[in-house]
């Protein structure tokens, strides 16, 4: 009986005595900050679009129910780079607008937007952008304007960029220079007289003046310099 009375109390003790907390140990998931790629060691001299990672996506409000979202599937872009002196890079744009890319289009869709009423393909059959001016607003970001030049129409267009990365090569893997860049830039149609579908005042039928678009690119640059022995 004493026995099982010392068991009981023993038991009870444990029961109340608060259990060790387990060591914490630092998330390996938890994200380390870094600093912002820097573009110093990536070669000067002239960039060109890799298609394979280039994509320019833009939306447009439609009736109010959702952005309408396509993209240009032909895009050559060629950049003139020197990193020493970024301000004075030079950025230049060709577009084919017969590329745009539709989802589950309407027959007869796509030869619409074409048509004179928007693209007008047949009257101007390249869209052009050629940058004026680079202003550098941050480590790795800066805002470049330029002309386009779309339906026959040309006017200044700001592009919000990022600069996301590159390397001056890769021996055995890549033998030339690759940098990456995001930008954004907002435009209005009604502008490159192309205003077709724009609500009337105080209604939502239709299409949206303002264009918001997306670009992605990676852009290949001069051969890699190897070392001589």
């Amino acid at each position: 009986m004493e026995r099982l009375l010392i068991l009981c109390t023993a038991l009870s003790l444990c029961a109340c005595t608060p259990a060790k907390k387990a060591e914490q140990k630092p998330a390996e998931s938890a994200l380390v900050a870094t600093s912002a790629p820097s573009i110093a060691n990536i070669p000067a001299g002239d960039y060109k679009t890799d298609p394979a990672h280039t994509s320019l996506t833009f939306t447009v409000n439609h009736m109010s129910y959702s952005h309408y979202t396509a993209r240009f599937g032909d895009i050559d872009a060629h950049l003139k780079l020197d990193p020493a002196h970024l301000e004075a890079a030079a950025l230049t744009v060709t577009i084919d607008p017969q590329s745009l890319e539709l989802n589950a289009p309407p027959k007869g869709f796509h030869d619409e937007l074409m048509g004179k009423m928007f693209f007008d393909a047949a009257a101007f059959p390249k869209i052009t952008y050629a940058s004026t001016k680079i202003d550098i607003t941050g480590a790795n970001t800066a805002n470049v304007t330029g002309d386009l030049s779309l339906h026959g129409v040309t006017q200044p267009v700001t592009l919000a960029v990022t600069f996301n990365g590159g390397y001056p090569g890769l021996v055995g893997i890549d033998p030339n220079a690759r940098i990456g860049f995001s930008a954004k830039g907002t435009l209005k149609r009604s502008l490159f007289g192309m205003g077709y579908g724009i609500p009337a005042p105080g209604t939502t039928m239709g299409v949206g003046d303002e264009v918001d678009f997306t670009i992605e690119t990676e852009m290949t640059g001069p051969a890699l310099k190897t070392q001589e022995k």
